[in-house]
């Protein structure tokens, strides 16, 4: 087990990428602790189902009070942070509309998931990572950072964000032998997504990949199990797209 007695720490993860995110961390040997502004019960009993230890918090990425309890309850309960993944976000919920139609709260709101979340929760578990000597933060960006997108100019924002966070902050915490990176995924079939997706959208995105397929939760396993895990202690500040060859960065 790569990772086992790591604890980590997996936000937005009631559902789709990082309920998936989470149960995979748990089969490694992690503790997970699942994060979410809603319930995370069910990945918590899935995971506890298959013998594994997990802790489910009520968490707001956007509230910098939330996240220092998010980190405090985690030391608590299991007396170290081991790897933080940046997941939660905001996109399918998203009705696409030209960038001059978009409302400013509108674009307030998505900033302060994307990227507010990542950087207050990166701030929130630093302190029991600097105090170890270690750590993994991964952060979930977007595909859309590199290739752009119409009619959702907020997401696109934020996710490059995500990538300029992840190198800014790869400055600070290497000293600290902390390690960030990003994973960019492409548009990836969850069954949440699927049912807001138009089918050509999807048809689409996979005519443009080399791996003529649609992309799954599970395609991004891999990665995030290497980021998280000790074979990835001399990477950092990496922005890693999984799109199945859609471009090549």
């Amino acid at each position: 087990m790569k990772l086992k007695d790591k604890v980590v720490i997996v936000t937005g993860s009631a559902r789709a990428l990082g309920r998936a995110f989470a149960i995979r961390y748990a089969q490694e040997g992690a503790r997970v602790v699942a994060c979410d502004i809603t319930d995370t019960a069910d990945t918590v009993s899935a995971i506890e189902s298959e013998g594994g230890e997990a802790l489910s918090l009520i968490t707001d990425v956007t509230s910098e009070q939330s996240t220092v309890e998010m980190a405090e309850k985690t030391v608590q309960r299991f007396g170290r942070i081991d790897v933080l993944v940046n997941n939660a976000g905001m996109y399918a919920d998203i009705i696409k509309k030209p960038f001059y139609q978009i409302p400013g709260d509108e674009w307030d709101k998505i900033m302060a998931v994307n990227v507010k979340g990542p950087f207050l929760c990166s701030q929130a578990v630093f302190p029991a990572m600097k105090e170890q000597g270690n750590g993994k933060i991964i952060n979930i960006a977007s595909a859309a950072a590199f290739v752009g997108g119409s009619q959702f100019a907020h997401y696109v924002a934020s996710k490059g964000g995500v990538v300029s966070l992840t190198r800014a902050l790869a400055q600070e915490l290497g000293p600290h032998n902390i390690n960030i990176n990003a994973v960019a995924p492409g548009l990836t079939v969850t069954e949440y997504n699927v049912k807001t997706t138009p089918k050509e959208v999807l048809e689409m995105a996979m005519a443009k990949r080399c791996l003529k397929r649609q992309q799954q939760p599970e395609d991004l396993l891999g990665v995030m199990m290497f980021l998280a895990s000790d074979e990835s202690n001399f990477i950092t500040g990496q922005t890693i797209v999984v799109n199945g060859g859609a471009y090549f960065h």
